[in-house]
């Protein structure tokens, strides 16, 4: 047993509550130019978890709602359980404590917009919380991570750092895993919209080139810069110069239909910045302030009807808490 689990072992049982609900938010990773490092989280939609602990030791789930019959009830292949289950492991508890759990979905699978990082989040916050909190955040990231790697095969912070931190992370490296919030601008707000079609997440990946043109690299690190400048700066201007992205949208933006129309559309109706939200199909566009993020969602939302294509609009400040406990 390694130090963490050493020094919680012993958990205080009157601490120990009988029965949790948590939610966890959706997230736009990337932000346009951080591919793989920077990433938000929103206040809707998001992923609930309801969480009791029952007499027999052991992970179990329960139900799971709005997910068309898609994710599996096995808590052996779902992330949720999974990594709840290796989280009772680490502390020393899996023959001590049973837990059972409903999953409610309130956000589409593979829609770019963390759902399954949303959906890990909110049941590792909630373990904890039945626990009495026996982990801070910081401690809890790397079990967020490997449900990421459960969920696509890459275990990437993108997604979950700001899910379970709230507001906008970096993610500095890996070896160890290093995150950083950074500031939030009070005007910052999103408008997300999902069009209704597949784009899987291993797919839009495997699009992505190994080697890069130098030229391409430095202008992503001033992008990058820039924008962390601009965060810092409360600089809107700089935010909107830097969120520009040569590297990915390129290729991934072959997946997603009128991708470059609702791009076109968004900047003219006074965003910041448009692009991809994670892999896609969702798309952002940045604004400053609420009105002008919900012009450009409708906007575009109205350009996908003309062309029949369903989608689903959300429109949000940054949301700054992460997953919170639902009375």
């Amino acid at each position: 047993m390694d130090t963490l689990a050493k020094k919680y072992k012993q958990i205080d049982f009157a601490k120990i509550v009988d029965e949790v609900r948590v939610f966890a938010p959706a997230t736009v990773a990337n932000m346009i130019c951080g591919f793989d490092i920077l990433g938000f989280a929103v206040d809707y939609p998001g992923d609930e978890v309801h969480m009791y602990r029952v007499p027999e030791p052991g992970v179990r789930i329960r139900s799971i709602r709005g997910d068309d019959g898609r994710l599996p009830l096995d808590a052996d292949r779902n992330t949720v359980s999974a990594c709840v289950k290796a989280l009772l492991e680490h502390l020393g508890l899996q023959g001590e404590i049973g837990v059972e759990i409903d999953l409610i979905k309130h956000m589409p699978i593979g829609s770019g917009l963390g759902s399954s990082s949303a959906s890990t989040v909110a049941g590792l916050f909630a373990v904890n919380s039945l626990l009495g909190n026996p982990l801070t955040k910081d401690e809890l990231l790397p079990f967020c991570v490997e449900g990421e790697r459960l969920a696509c095969g890459h275990g990437h912070a993108d997604n979950v750092a700001p899910a379970l931190m709230g507001g906008i992370t970096l993610v500095r490296g890996y070896s160890p895993l290093d995150v950083i919030k950074l500031p939030v601008p009070n005007e910052l707000y999103a408008g997300i919209v999902f069009p209704k079609v597949d784009v899987p997440t291993r797919d839009a990946r495997q699009l992505i080139k190994e080697k890069v043109p130098l030229k391409d690299a430095v202008t992503q690190w001033g992008n990058i810069a820039g924008l962390i400048a601009g965060l810092y700066e409360e600089d809107y201007q700089l935010i909107s110069r830097s969120m520009h992205d040569v590297l990915i949208e390129p290729t991934r933006a072959i997946l997603i239909p009128e991708f470059y129309a609702m791009k076109d559309i968004a900047l003219q109706a006074g965003a910041l910045s448009f692009g991809i939200s994670g892999s896609g199909p969702s798309v952002v566009a940045i604004s400053k302030g609420k009105e002008g993020a919900e012009k450009a969602a409708a906007l575009i939302q109205a350009h996908l009807t003309q062309c029949e294509i369903e989608s689903l609009k959300y429109v949000s400040a940054v949301n700054v808490d992460g997953p919170k406990l639902i009375k």
